[in-house]
């Protein structure tokens, strides 16, 4: 199947600069503010090259999303990719795996976690009503902020994502002058068990990314936006992780067990006292801000590929006349986070997400496999380096990793999408002509 990458009335308005720095605020969550005391924990010293090794592994999937994203440029992002390749009922299933079983739920948590942050400064958040009204307020306004057009919520995404890691980078200019150097040796390599429940972690340190190609319909010049702002964006990514564990591990040393929940929080009263752990606090709330702010700008938009493709209410696609967005689709989305976070229904679906985002991780890998030995769309189009070898390590991690999930997790997923699939035979049989449709009469 061809891809039709159809117009559709969204501005293109995100260039390399917008999307790279959307890529490193969608990957820099809440995880990083303790992730350098959990693999400091598990791998010591050794964690360093950890992120290197998972670096290939996720650099691997990421080539893959580079290529077929600049093949298939209409909204939706994996969503698009896979109908594309396959259809429409793969597609769908990567779909409510995405929206709602990794987006929804992950911003939900997300929103809670803010709220908790906020909570050790001011009291009043742990109270469910002042936490109802601060949830209600942060999401109207990252709502309306991308309701009123993309060139304003990439703005905001600029300022918060510069706001997030400059505590980052502080941290790491600061804190290497107290690193002493006899914490970053080893003297043993972990266990095999060990190392591979940490890439695990780490893994999942670095999804995020393709939440920004779910806005792909509004990229400009796809065929070199896409790859350069993954690359740019994932490099910063990598490296700032790389030097924050090593400054974490260099100040910390074994120590490092006594803040396994807070580390940046610990290294950071170290250079300026108490009032460390509180900037980085208010660091870890914005970071868990932006990450939000941007699902809800991309995610929609695959909503409102889904209406285009007549599988979702019509009115998902409508567009907004002014501002030229899918207002609907945002409402819809920005609700949905908002009564999952305050219901704490999140928590009990939780296992979706680590299952969910693999699966899709793999439909990708596995429809730019399709779309790439489509002779006409050879030549004229980015291609990953490293030939087949790319999609190869690509699936051969997402596999590895998906050997490693719970029982629970696979049992949940499954029900998950055995339910979506009843729902797509259901939904054929009010299903409206789609534009491509429409199109092709």
């Amino acid at each position: 199947m061809i891809p039709a990458n159809r117009e559709e009335g969204l501005k293109k308005v995100i260039g390399i600069p917008e999307l790279s720095l959307s890529i490193i605020n969608s990957i820099i969550g809440a995880g990083i503010f303790a992730l350098p005391g959990i693999i400091g924990v598990a791998l010591g010293a050794f964690g360093i090259v950890g992120f290197i090794f998972c670096g290939i592994m996720m650099a691997a999937i990421m080539l893959c999303y580079a290529e077929i994203g600049t093949k298939v440029t209409s909204s939706g992002g994996s969503y698009a990719y896979v109908e594309a390749a396959f259809g429409s009922l793969p597609s769908y299933i990567v779909n409510w795996l995405y929206f709602f079983g990794w987006g929804m739920m992950g911003s939900a948590a997300l929103v809670n976690i803010i709220a908790d942050s906020l909570a050790v400064i001011f009291p009043v958040f742990m109270d469910p009503f002042p936490r109802g009204i601060l949830f209600f307020i942060l999401i109207s306004f990252m709502v309306l902020v991308n309701i009123r057009g993309a060139r304003q919520g990439i703005l905001v995404v600029k300022m918060i994502t510069i706001i997030k890691i400059l505590p980052l980078i502080a941290l790491i200019v600061f804190g290497t002058g107290l690193i002493k150097t006899t914490n970053l040796y080893w003297d043993k390599l972990p266990s095999f068990q060990t190392f591979g429940g940490s890439m695990l972690v780490l893994f999942f340190a670095f999804a995020g990314f393709e939440t920004c190609l779910g806005a792909s319909g509004e990229i400009k010049e796809p065929k070199k936006t896409i790859p350069w702002g993954i690359l740019i964006g994932a490099t910063v990514v990598l490296v700032l992780y790389m030097f924050l564990q090593m400054v974490t591990q260099g100040v910390l040393g074994d120590q490092i067990a006594l803040y396994k929940d807070a580390p940046l929080a610990a290294v950071a009263a170290r250079i300026v006292g108490s009032k460390g752990a509180t900037i980085l606090l208010l660091a870890a709330a914005i970071s868990c801000f932006g990450s939000v702010f941007m699902d809800i700008l991309a995610t929609p938009r695959n909503l409102f590929a889904m209406s285009k493709d007549g599988l979702f209410p019509v009115f998902f696609s409508k567009v907004h006349t002014r501002y030229a967005t899918p207002y609907w689709a945002i409402l819809f989305y920005g609700g949905g986070i908002f009564l999952f976070s305050i219901s704490g229904g999140f928590k009990q679906l939780a296992s979706l997400a680590s299952a969910a985002i693999l699966l899709i991780y793999l439909a990708v890998v596995l429809a730019m496999v399709k779309l790439r030995k489509q002779k006409e769309l050879r030549g004229q189009f980015f291609k990953a380096p490293g030939g087949w070898i790319t999609p190869i390590i690509g699936t051969a991690t997402i596999c590895w990793l998906l050997t490693s999930l719970s029982r629970t997790e696979i049992i949940s997923t499954l029900v998950f999408i055995a339910i979506i699939i009843l729902f797509f035979y259901i939904s054929r049989l009010f299903k409206r002509p789609s534009i491509v449709d429409e199109i092709n009469k």
